[in-house]
């Protein structure tokens, strides 16, 4: 194997992947560098197995709800071990089949950890590789924790693995995953707690919409703190316990197994950038409408690996096809990227699109909010729904869609039509007036708008 190439690409999970196929595709010599299983978070450690315990959720809420479709049945109960075992069988054979598509694509793979050693070039376990472009596609990592007894704090990673359900857990920060897992967890008879430092949960998501999903968490048992000041994580007995500072007030949660749920950041721990001459500042790293490194053009970034950006498996994949394309042609294509959904897998779930009410308030949009409980509606009693809330942001004069926050059942696939309806400028008019499938969760989109 020759050490020079014209791309190499760090990283081996949606963007890496991607890009190394669109390079490999318009002829390049390509090797992906990959210190894990080939694949990344989403298929093995995030979104895929994720969504299995998330499905097994939706069942049980379903079932406690039966009696209201006049169905009789008893207490259901979850059997843990065989769940996880299940979530193996979606996982388990991934990165043998990625890997399986790079060699027959004659696309290179080096097992280990990248550092830069020059501006293109890099190193792996004593080797070196030239090449004349370089993607970082490195992707996520659980976000540090700077307190004392942060070791004691297993990640999402290790929750996908405990072969048996722990009757307690205390996630240290309220994070889009915490929430998740709080509601898998929760229903399958775990008592859990969620300790949050900012004053409300999910602060990237509309406040209310959060409140909404905050309430609908509660009723399940769960206890949730926000504004709290976390002093440290200790062993206690058979688990541990997180002390931390409430209202002034200094107390504790106690559990089987502590959590970091405070979310993930990008991964460039070792990379040495600056030896690409590429410096980090407050976090963040330069980059053109190309996804090149304004310091070092050779130098791509996609994916989970760019600092500050939302971490969406979908938008992974699209950089990555982008920069892929831009490492092979004269004529680069700048990332556009629209309006992407995104989605809180909670039961019920959240979705989200375009501009919140605060966001449209400090760009000096000029707007309409209209916002709707549909808990009477006859398509949430259909389905004995306790949750059922919309709110949507329409533009004055335009009559145009800014945003749209859904909360209730399948939210998460009915925000496709407003992501659409913002990305092509459609009105409120044009969704009103519009034929849906009757009765429908759609069909209630006339009466949204």
């Amino acid at each position: 194997m020759s050490n020079e190439y014209e791309a190499v690409i760090l990283g081996a999970g949606n963007a890496g992947l991607a890009a190394a196929g669109a390079a490999r595709a318009a002829g390049q010599r390509v090797l992906v560098v990959e210190g894990r299983d080939v694949g990344g978070v989403c298929p093995l450690r995030g979104c895929v197995p994720k969504k299995v315990l998330v499905a097994a959720a939706q069942t049980l809420d379903a079932i406690a709800r039966a009696g209201t479709h006049e169905i009789e049945v008893g207490p259901a109960t979850l059997n843990w071990s065989r769940l996880i075992n299940r979530k193996r069988t979606f996982v388990d054979g991934v990165p043998e089949e990625f890997e399986k598509s790079l060699a027959n694509r004659g696309i290179d793979l080096v097992r280990g950890k990248a550092r830069f050693v020059g501006p293109q070039e890099i190193a792996v376990a004593g080797d070196r590789y030239v090449s004349e472009k370089i993607i970082v596609a490195t992707g996520s990592t659980p976000r540090s924790l700077p307190i004392p007894g942060a070791e004691h704090l297993m990640t999402s990673d290790g929750l996908l693995e405990l072969s048996s359900l722990p009757n307690s857990v205390v996630f240290v920060g309220a994070g889009v995953i915490a929430f998740e897992f709080a509601h898998v967890l929760a229903r399958a008879g775990t008592r859990v707690t969620l300790l949050e430092v900012a004053p409300r949960v999910l602060p990237a998501f509309d406040s209310e919409a959060a409140e909404q999903i905050a309430v609908a968490t509660r009723d399940l048992g769960v206890r949730i703190e926000t504004g709290v000041a976390i002093d440290r994580v200790a062993a206690r007995g058979e688990g541990y316990a997180v002390h931390f500072q409430h209202a002034g007030e200094k107390t504790s949660a106690s559990a089987e197994i502590a959590v970091n749920g405070a979310g993930r950041v990008a991964d460039l721990t070792g990379l040495d950038l600056v030896a690409a001459g590429i410096t980090l500042e407050r976090g963040g790293i330069e980059l053109d409408e190309y996804l090149r490194s304004v310091e070092n053009p050779n130098v791509f970034f996609a994916g989970d690996a760019i600092p500050g950006r939302p971490q969406l498996s979908p938008l992974a994949t699209y950089e990555g096809n982008v920069v892929g394309h831009n490492l092979a042609h004269e004529k680069l294509q700048a990332v556009k990227y629209g309006h992407q959904p995104a989605a809180v897998y909670t039961v019920p779930s959240l979705a989200t699109v375009g501009l919140t009410e605060e966001a449209a308030t400090d760009a000096g949009s000029e707007f309409e909010v209209r916002t709707n409980d549909m808990r009477e509606w006859r398509s949430a009693r259909t389905h004995a729904e306790t949750t059922a809330w919309a709110k949507v942001l329409i533009e004055r004069g335009s009559n145009r869609i800014l945003g749209a926050h859904l909360v209730g059942h399948g939210a998460e696939e009915t925000i496709h039509t407003f992501a659409l309806a913002i990305e092509k400028g459609f009105t409120a008019s044009d969704i009103a007036s519009r034929v849906y499938a009757y009765p429908t969760f759609h069909s209630d989109l006339k009466f949204l708008v």
